[in-house]
């Protein structure tokens, strides 16, 4: 039985009109009336299949045209459901723009949790992956594009570009890096406003081909959960920046010129409520805003090809992707759910908690990268206190000018509890760090106690979510764990499956699962809607192994 559950119940018909074939019915012996096979056929969403019957009873049958017959010998066909496969899902213009396959991708997740291996297993099974560069040094992430590359010579991969307010020499190094290997897509992360690195990467791709028409050969992805962050990239480069870049001889001029004629991205990734850094919006209110935006700046600057809109954020059962299709969604894009699969770069302990997670075992807690302004992360609560300390150091970050200013008592605490150092051991370490990355951060401090508090309050930030990448014993409470409610959801949806085991689950199996479930549960919609009521057992894809490489 495919789709478990109590099968002891039947189907009904309570429509008034059914499908009219020329007096054709269907050969009774060509329906199954049994639950079980039932669901067997349903769950063979390559195969169209019949819904025929009588008033008695109600059964299914593949649609074939051998199983056709004269009405008068024939059960009555009450209403049909097409095949149905994952690559018809969302919009077919997005596989064919990455040269994939399916429209789902593998979100990035900082610090190579979105491994090199990952990208390639999503790549080979025709998934787009994109590699976790944030937070990885220009030399590593070259690593990673020959290691990806040397899997997937023809791709498709992307590569996580992500905003760096604090450190801009870091972003432009990561561009430069890209331009002078050749990647051509990536996937923005944390942008509030557009910067001259990444409108010099995609006016850099900009081409006219043999019609006159513009090329764009760096393509962007743009994740975003603001209107006023989608329409950046929704509207052309600004001309302040593009004269810039022209003027430094970092494009040429025909490029501006083409710039100021095409969107900044090719896809607006809409991100609801995920993991790592998020403003926590429901996607049923935040998509259809940026969708309806997109339509009114596409239709304002006249783009040969409209910008697609996908959504990420709680991508987790096939039911919450078949609710991001039906509501538009070009594509899905998943995040959290993968960092539980054994191709994720980060711990076995990591792993395991994230595999025992329920939904409401998340929590925001301060973002190491945004510390200062105030930004948070989603995190998962269970099995550690990084939560908790994180919000005891932003609290007295707020309330104190310097870490002179922590009472004995307190400081003692989190010298032993949480730094399981000295803090003047821990100054030292962030001075000797940023005198290598980033000078102007210790002149920028000074001798100002309230900077320096923030440096050596961010130390233990940046650590956690290493130590916790890493596994490194004796710091497990610590360890920071971006994780959004969606892993709950997944892991109960898997409860019971091949996939219940963090050990099996590999992330193509899981990205695939996800676009069949969410085909079969469409089917099932489409005879819903044709006023055949199911027994709400058949409303669950079971989660199977697949045959992908």
């Amino acid at each position: 039985m495919e789709n478990g559950g109590n099968m002891n119940q039947h189907l009904s018909f309570s429509g008034n009109v059914p499908i009219e074939l020329d007096g054709l019915g269907v050969r009774p012996e060509a329906v199954t009336f049994d639950m079980e096979e039932i669901s067997a056929r349903l769950s063979d969403i390559s195969r169209p299949v019949w819904v025929a019957g009588g008033p008695e009873r109600v059964g299914v049958a593949f649609a074939e045209k051998g199983s056709l017959v004269s009405g008068g010998s024939g059960l009555t066909l009450l209403a049909s459901a097409p095949a149905l496969m994952p690559e018809s899902l969302g919009e077919p213009s997005f596989a064919a723009h990455h040269g994939v396959r399916y429209p789902l991708y593998g979100g990035a997740m900082a610090n190579g949790i979105a491994s090199e291996r990952m990208v390639a297993a999503l790549g080979r099974a025709g998934f787009l992956g994109s590699f976790g560069a944030a937070g990885l040094s220009p030399a590593r992430v070259r690593e990673a594009i020959g290691e990806i590359r040397h899997e997937l010579p023809n791709g498709p991969f992307a590569m996580n570009l992500i905003h760096s307010p604090l450190d801009p020499a870091l972003e432009d190094a990561i561009v430069r890096l890209y331009l002078e290997t050749g990647v051509n897509c990536v996937e923005t992360a944390a942008y509030m406003d557009l910067t001259p690195h990444i409108v010099r990467f995609r006016a850099s791709g900009l081409r006219k081909d043999g019609h006159g028409r513009i090329s764009c050969e760096n393509r962007v992805i743009a994740k975003v959960s603001r209107r006023e962050t989608a329409a950046h990239f929704l509207k052309p480069a600004p001309d302040r920046i593009l004269e810039k870049l022209a003027a430094e001889g970092l494009i040429s001029r025909d490029q501006s010129e083409m710039a100021r004629k095409v969107p900044m991205a090719d896809d607006i990734t809409v991100e609801a409520d995920s993991g790592g850094h998020t403003d926590n919006r429901p996607l049923v209110g935040i998509l259809p805003s940026i969708m309806a935006l997109r339509d009114e700046i596409c239709a304002r600057y006249g783009y040969e090809r409209p910008v697609r809109v996908g959504a990420a954020g709680g991508m987790a059962t096939p039911a919450a992707v078949l609710a991001a299709f039906s509501m538009g969604a070009a594509y899905v894009v998943t995040g959290s759910v993968n960092q539980s699969c054994i191709e994720a770069g980060t711990s076995l302990h990591v792993k395991k908690l994230l595999s025992e997670a329920d939904v409401a075992d998340v929590a925001m807690t301060p973002a190491a990268d945004m510390f200062e302004m105030g930004g948070k992360v989603q995190v998962l609560r269970r099995g550690s206190l990084f939560a908790q300390r994180a919000a005891k150091l932003y609290e007295l970050y707020n309330r104190l000018e310097g870490i002179d200013a922590i009472d004995p008592a307190e400081r003692k605490k989190l010298e032993t509890q949480v730094f399981q150092k000295p803090l003047e051991e821990v100054w030292s370490e962030t001075r000797r760090f940023f005198m290598e990355r980033d000078p102007a951060a210790l002149e920028r401090a000074g001798n100002n106690g309230k900077l320096i508090m923030a440096l050596i309050f961010k130390w233990y930030l940046g650590q956690a979510s290493r130590w916790a990448a890493a596994g490194v014993k004796g710091r497990e409470m610590d360890y920071q764990i971006w994780c959004g409610p969606a892993m709950g959801a997944f892991n109960a949806w898997a409860a019971g499956t091949c996939l219940a085991d963090f050990n099996n689950r590999r992330v193509a199996d899981v990205a695939m699962n996800l676009l069949c479930g969410a085909a079969y549960l469409m089917r099932l919609r489409i005879l819903s809607a044709s006023r055949v009521s199911l027994p709400p057992a058949l409303f669950r894809w079971v989660p199977r192994q697949s045959n992908l490489p």
